[in-house]
């Protein structure tokens, strides 16, 4: 991946609630997505698009990424949500998270769509994707879906949907009712994992509906951190500040990370391939690592 995308919280906001909406376009998320999914009644979908489009083209929401989560294409609501909420929003819409992506079919459906609409209307810019990968079988073809289509920047772990796809036994906030050893989701997280990283994009862990948990949410953020995701949902606004500071490097970090390249920077032109910091090793790879967290400090610095 080239520069970072920023994407350390992406925060879920039901369409149809402007006070909770308002709170989210204020907020410090990297993202906000207006939902027209899971969060929104059944018989509340067709008017949840209108609220949509008014809240993408009122409110002021700085840097924030402006997004919207579709019903799953597999609905009657799909369709209508692409071409309303894209028509009406139009440059004030910057992406569309797809949900239940089962396989790289589901992002063509989407992309072809998108792109008609966009030359159809004379939209200036191209709306980007993410990608939910939260069922057996997206998990199974996660790097098809993470690869089957330029628009996309970023694949997201969805355990809720995934814990039903898969009869887990789980609690409500999908951890493993009987004793287990390690991560539950290891295997999901990594295969979403992998292949955003094949692909080149961002990867973006399951939320933690437990808000009133907020150590918790960290504890959860930090291991997702550890294992290379770049950002963590949020459903509820005091979530962001956790993953905003989870997903950045520390201080300490940024320092080590200098420290560490212009030593091996000094070491490669002396004509050795290796050097060592603070008693420590310091090789290509170790460089390598140090330009990432650069580079993601200086995402971060940026906003």
């Amino acid at each position: 991946m080239g520069s970072p995308l920023l994407r350390r919280s992406e925060l879920a906001t039901p369409a149809t609630s402007d006070r909770m909406i308002s709170k989210g376009a204020g907020s410090a998320a990297d993202l906000v997505f207006l939902d027209l999914e899971d969060a929104v009644a059944p018989a509340l979908r067709d008017e949840a698009r209108g609220k949509a489009i008014k809240a993408l083209n009122d409110h002021d929401w700085g840097a924030t990424v402006r997004a919207v989560r579709i019903n799953g294409i597999d609905t009657k609501w799909a369709y209508a949500d692409i071409v309303e909420v894209v028509e009406g929003a139009r440059d004030n819409l910057d992406t569309i998270i797809v949900p239940k992506a089962s396989d790289a079919r589901d992002i063509w459906w989407v992309d072809v769509l998108l792109t008609q609409i966009e030359e159809r209307i004379g939209l200036r810019k191209q709306i980007r994707l993410e990608a939910l990968i939260e069922t057996a079988e997206g998990v199974a073809h996660a790097e098809r879906i993470a690869t089957a289509s330029p628009r996309l920047d970023a694949v997201i772990f969805g355990a809720g949907d995934l814990s039903v796809s898969q009869e887990a036994r789980v609690d409500t906030n999908f951890q493993p009712r009987e004793p287990y050893p390690g991560d539950f989701w290891y295997y999901a997280r990594m295969q979403v994992l992998t292949a955003a990283r094949v692909a080149g994009i961002a990867a973006i862990d399951a939320p933690y509906p437990d808000f009133e948990d907020p150590e918790g949410y960290e504890r959860d953020a930090r291991a997702a951190a550890s294992l290379g995701f770049n950002g963590k949902w949020a459903i509820h606004p005091s979530q962001i500040e956790i993953a905003n500071r989870v997903f950045q490097p520390t201080t300490a970090e940024v320092e080590r990370a200098r420290r560490q390249l212009d030593a091996y920077r000094t070491a490669e032109a002396a004509g050795h391939g290796a050097t060592s910091v603070d008693g420590q090793l310091v090789d290509a790879a170790h460089a390598k690592l140090a330009e990432r967290v650069l580079a993601h400090h200086a995402a971060a610095s940026g906003k």
